[in-house]
């Protein structure tokens, strides 16, 4: 494959293996570093791409397993998963205010989520994949995602129910 076809196949989703290499690393040098190996890797075994019918589940499966093993791995003992969320320049300070506290919170709520219920509700709600597609890059069977982002749903609507209802958590 000619690198001109690599790059049309893998620019369509390369932010998006960034996107997930931030949220899981939290560090956006990381997170490079992260999405540059999957891309090299990729392109070293690009010949043996054609036979993936979906290559950008394949590159998230990739980037998954690789961020996992960092945070596995002695040296990136200081990292931790968290949810992060991008927040619009042009808004006001009371709104960009109101933004902060809503992302500390979902950091908050996520973090006391499992790592499964995690991951299914990053690929389902934030980057919008399909359950075939999150079955296939999680390993795992269609209903068991369902639940597993029900219950993760469930979870976060309930604490920021009892959130707005008290003001504390």
């Amino acid at each position: 494959m000619k690198q001109n076809e690599f790059l049309h196949i893998v620019n369509p989703f390369k932010d998006k293996l960034f996107r997930l290499a931030k949220r899981l690393l939290v560090s956006t040098e990381e997170a490079e570093d992260a999405t540059q190996e999957v891309l090299l890797k990729l392109w070293t075994n690009n010949t043996k791409m054609a036979k993936y019918k979906n290559i950008e589940a394949f590159a998230m499966t990739m980037t998954k397993n690789y961020c996992l093993d960092r945070l596995k791995s002695k040296q990136a003992g200081n990292l931790k998963l968290v949810h992060s969320n991008y927040t619009d320049e042009n808004i006001s300070l009371q709104r960009k205010v109101e933004t902060d506290d809503s992302l500390q919170w979902m950091k908050r709520i996520m973090n006391t989520l499992p790592e499964q219920q995690r991951m299914v509700l990053q690929l389902r709600d934030v980057e919008q994949y399909e359950f075939d597609e999150i079955s296939k890059m999680l390993d795992m069977n269609p209903t068991a995602i369902r639940v597993a982002l029900s219950r993760a749903r469930k979870t976060v609507r309930e604490q920021l129910i009892k959130k707005h209802n008290y003001g504390v958590s």
